[in-house]
């Protein structure tokens, strides 16, 4: 239980992870890492993704969410352990870690492991290409500039493509330099919205918890433009949503920590950990609260419009910038994220030589996102990114005794 009782250590370690370990191999601080991977996570399915859960599944999905994000913060905590354990340096004298190179070095000779890991980074680059990294952000962002700024789409992909372009070709360093300055500014802007909402309906807090736990394991009647739903709607609404939130077991997190400077692996997999605890457990809590207590879950609005009228109901035309701003940059941070994860499956699959024209073909993808509403291409998204966890998942298994014997290895040194 390395999320309950080692919870408050790695939180620790957070606080003083701004500055990068001395003397170890690495392109950026343990903070830089941690704050690239949750560009990534912290995005539209904080947002989107709660709203979609709680209006189809219930208040209850909102239970199984936490409890997704609860198990998935282990998940990540021995995925990013396994990352800094085995990660390499490529022919630019850089760090490349995560799935693809803990099956291929972790699990040594076997006949599977070359095969296992080449499909990890074969899914992985298609999934930045295609899927998570590119469309759904593209096209969020896009969506809200138009609605709430009147912004035209040609101008805003423009744009995009230009942001894009400049942090992408600095590399790692760049993209974590940006990460670090976004994520905490947009992270606790929103939640002090989320907060001040919550303060002003105290009263209701008690009664909010009791339904959220009800529902989890009772039929949600219908109610207003809610249609109901049974617990295993619930069930699967929230898991699901949990999942795509945080990235947990997905395997892309790992690879930004593997740019981590640090020495311990352990302490990498701690760090990392909070990632999960900050996307899951402390922003979609936050978003799933404020939705049940506006009562916004049982009327007619559905994803970002959901969220944007439940923030609206107490704080006006201000909550509408808070989230419309926040989805932008949260999208816009993803879209980062996600091109160094494509990045480092691309080094894997072809060498640094593949790494130039990766960027420029992201890029492309990038600025004809907000024109692309191909549905073949979302099925095809889908596909892939599960495919995406299956060699990580399988690698996590066969590789449960090295978490468990560097830990062990770890917390022996620190009592000692």
């Amino acid at each position: 239980m390395v999320q309950v009782f080692r919870l408050p250590l790695a939180l620790r370690y957070v606080l003083n992870s701004r500055k990068a370990e001395t003397g170890v191999q690495g392109d950026v601080s343990s903070f830089g890492a941690l704050t690239t991977a949750l560009s990534s996570t912290i995005g539209t399915g904080n947002i989107v993704g709660v709203a979609t859960a709680i209006k189809t599944g219930g208040p209850g999905a909102l239970f199984w969410m936490l409890l997704a994000g609860f198990f998935g913060m282990a998940t990540m905590y021995s995925e990013s352990l396994l990352a800094v354990k085995y990660r390499v340096m490529d022919a630019n004298g850089q760090m490349s870690g995560g799935p693809m190179y803990y099956i291929k070095n972790g699990l040594g000779q076997r006949k599977y492991s070359r095969a296992l890991a080449a499909a990890f980074a074969f899914f992985g680059m298609n999934v930045a290409l295609f899927g998570i990294g590119t469309f759904p952000q593209v096209n969020a962002i896009v969506d809200s500039a138009r609605i709430a700024f009147n912004i035209p789409e040609t101008l805003s992909a423009f744009v995009i493509s230009l942001l894009v372009a400049f942090v992408t070709l600095g590399g790692i360093r760049r993209i974590a330099a940006v990460a670090q300055l976004l994520v905490p500014f947009m992270a606790i802007s929103y939640v002090l919205g989320c907060l001040i909402i919550l303060g002003l309906n105290l009263e209701k807090i008690p009664d909010i918890l009791a339904l959220i736990i009800n529902s989890a394991f009772t039929e949600t009647a219908a109610r207003g433009g809610f249609l109901g739903a049974g617990v295993m709607l619930a069930v699967r609404m929230g898991i699901a949503r949990g999942i795509f939130s945080n990235e947990a077991g997905l395997g892309s997190a790992p690879i930004a920590a593997a740019a981590a400077k640090v020495k311990e692996p352990t302490k990498q997999g701690l760090i990392s950990m909070t990632g999960t605890f900050f996307d899951t457990i402390i922003i979609c809590f936050m978003t799933g609260i404020v939705l049940i207590v506006t009562d916004s879950w049982t009327g007619d609005l559905a994803g970002a419009y959901m969220t944007s009228y439940a923030f609206s109901t107490v704080l006006a035309e201000v909550g509408n910038y808070i989230v419309t701003v926040g989805l932008i940059l949260f999208a816009f941070t993803t879209i980062l994220g996600w091109n160094y994860y494509g990045e480092r499956c691309v080094e894997y699959l072809f060498g640094i030589k593949g790494i130039l024209p990766y960027k420029i073909i992201y890029i492309l993808i990038v600025a004809s996102g907000a024109f692309l509403t191909i549905d073949v291409i979302w099925v095809l998204a889908d596909i892939v990114n599960g495919l995406m966890a299956i060699p990580n998942l399988i690698a996590l298994l066969a590789l449960r005794k090295v978490v468990k014997a560097e830990t062990r290895k770890y917390f022996d040194k620190l009592k000692a």
